[in-house]
C-alpha cells in the first residue's frame, strides 16, 4: 500500500527487529512507539524480552529513542527501566514529536525507522515527515473504548504478510 499508510517492513513484534536486518536497511536509529510495542497499555513493566531485546541493540551500536503520545508521568518511569531517552507528548501522527527526536539522536532522518503498532498514529506518522516505518503487530488488542474502535478501522490498512514472507 502506498501514500499515507505505507509499511515499509511489517513484523510480528520488536523481537523480529534484529541488526542485521537494520544493516541491510541502511538504518541505525529506532524511534520506538511505547504502548502495545513495547508493553501493554498502561503496563510499567516491559513486555516480556523487550529489555534483553534493547540491550542486543544498544551492543550492536543501534541508537533508540522512545517517542510516545503518552504524558511524562507514563514514558519517563518506563524509559528509565529501557535506559533510553524519550520524547513525551510526541502528537503522532505530527512530525514534531519525530522531529525532537532526529535532533537530539543527531542521525539523518533517511537512517532511521519509526517502529510502532497504530496505522493512524504511527504508520501515518512516519509518512507524513517521510521516515521508513516498521510495523509490529499489537502485543494485544485493546478492550474497549476509543482504541477498540480504531483498531477496527486500522483493518483495510493492516499488512498482508509480514517482512521477507514470500
Amino acid at each position: 500500500m502506498n501514500g499515507l499508510f505505507k509499511i515499509d517492513i511489517a513484523l510480528k513484534s520488536v523481537h523480529s527487529i534484529t541488526p542485521e536486518l537494520l544493516g541491510e536497511n541502511n538504518i541505525s536509529g529506532l524511534l520506538l512507539d511505547l504502548d502495545n510495542t513495547l508493553t501493554t497499555h498502561d503496563n510499567p513493566r516491559p513486555a516480556d524480552g523487550v529489555i534483553e531485546w534493547i540491550e542486543t541493540m544498544k551492543e550492536s551500536g543501534i541508537k533508540m529513542l522512545i517517542v510516545s503520545n503518552n504524558h511524562f508521568e507514563r514514558v519517563k518511569p518506563f524509559a528509565d527501566k529501557l535506559g533510553l531517552e524519550f520524547i513525551c507528548e510526541g502528537k503522532k501522527p505530527l512530525s514534531d514529536g519525530f522531529n525532537r527526536a532526529q535532533k537530539r539522536m543527531n542521525i539523518p532522518f533517511k537512517n532511521l525507522a519509526v517502529v510502532g503498532d497504530q496505522i493512524f498514529t504511527d504508520v501515518l506518522g512516519a509518512n507524513i515527515r517521510r521516515v521508513r516505518c516498521i510495523y509490529v503487530f499489537p502485543i494485544e488488542h485493546e478492550k474497549k473504548g476509543f482504541l477498540k474502535f480504531k483498531r477496527k478501522i486500522e483493518v483495510p490498512f493492516l499488512p498482508k504478510k509480514l517482512y521477507n514472507q514470500k
